[in-house]
């Protein structure tokens, strides 16, 4: 009824999610091996990874023989639950409540799954079910957990704009930071701020291209100390196979668009969370 009051815009979705505490004692539980999950574009990856090997005289990889394991805890109380572990945070079981919303706050999706799940691993799952059952979003807006070249190229080959956050990089303070050193795409390589050249070594299992320096070069260079911490002076940068539809979406976060979008967020899907557990008692669960 609302959809047919045009009182629902899906145009754009707001996609996050939020933790539920489980109804469960945080100290009761058995530790388990479990099966790691299988990422479900790996098939594809892996195609891709095989593909870029070959077109560069390399042999593709063989299949992964033997299937990853990792130890989880399991509550005893409330199994289905996982144990959720978030930077300074407490620890403890809960639940992940993963949403989608318009800009009016009306709920387009929403997936529940253990806490231990990645929001990154349930985003396809969610679009999908707002796909099929609302209208299929022409932009969705996203926090920084979702943030990943999987996620950045499933938008562009679903036709649909990405609005990501600005990420702040990961380098070790004192060291220069992965944008001083400039990718070429023509030649296929990267270039320091030194004017040496990174060339191609190979493309890893995880679907990472690496670019490594000629340590004869770095050992005299004035910016080592600031470049790598490497004992052979060899400078090695990663770059996924689909880093370019990332850049795309870190060169659209300048358009007033975007800007405007993502302000929204706060607006929209953090209102929604907010009301759920204010409002509606889901700060944990009751069962």
């Amino acid at each position: 009824q609302a959809m047919d009051l045009g009182l629902v815009d899906p145009s754009v979705a707001f996609i996050d999610g939020t933790h539920v505490k489980a109804n469960a004692n945080k100290k009761k539980f058995v530790k388990k091996i479990v099966r790691k999950e299988t990422r479900a574009y790996q098939e594809q990856l892996d195609r891709e990874i095989n593909a870029d090997r070959e077109a560069n005289g390399k042999k593709p990889l063989k299949p992964r023989q033997c299937l990853e394991e990792r130890e989880i805890k399991e509550s005893t109380t409330d199994p289905e639950s996982g144990y959720f572990v978030k930077g300074e945070r407490e620890r403890l079981f809960a639940y992940g409540f993963h949403t989608a919303c318009d800009r009016n706050g009306f709920v387009l999706g929403t997936v529940v799954e253990p806490a231990n799940i990645h929001d990154s691993q349930v985003f396809t799952t969610l679009f999908q079910q707002v796909k099929e059952h609302v209208a299929k979003p022409h932009t969705v807006a996203v926090d920084a957990g979702y943030k990943t070249p999987f996620i950045a190229k499933f938008l562009s080959d679903q036709n649909v704009r990405p609005v990501m956050p600005y990420t702040r990089p990961q380098t070790k303070k004192g060291f220069m930071r992965k944008h001083e050193y400039v990718y070429d795409e023509y030649y296929d390589a990267y270039i320091c701020p030194d004017d040496h050249v990174l060339t191609y070594r190979t493309t890893n299992r995880e679907g990472y291209r690496i670019y490594a320096s000629d340590p004869n070069r770095c050992e005299h260079c004035s910016f080592l100390k600031q470049c790598t911490e490497s004992r052979n002076h060899r400078k090695m940068i990663h770059r996924h196979l689909w880093q370019d539809h990332l850049d795309e979406a870190d060169h659209l976060r300048h358009t007033d668009e975007n800007r405007r979008i993502y302000a929204k967020r706060k607006e929209t899907i953090e209102r929604v969370f907010a009301d759920l557990k204010h409002k509606h008692g889901l700060r944990w669960t009751t069962l």
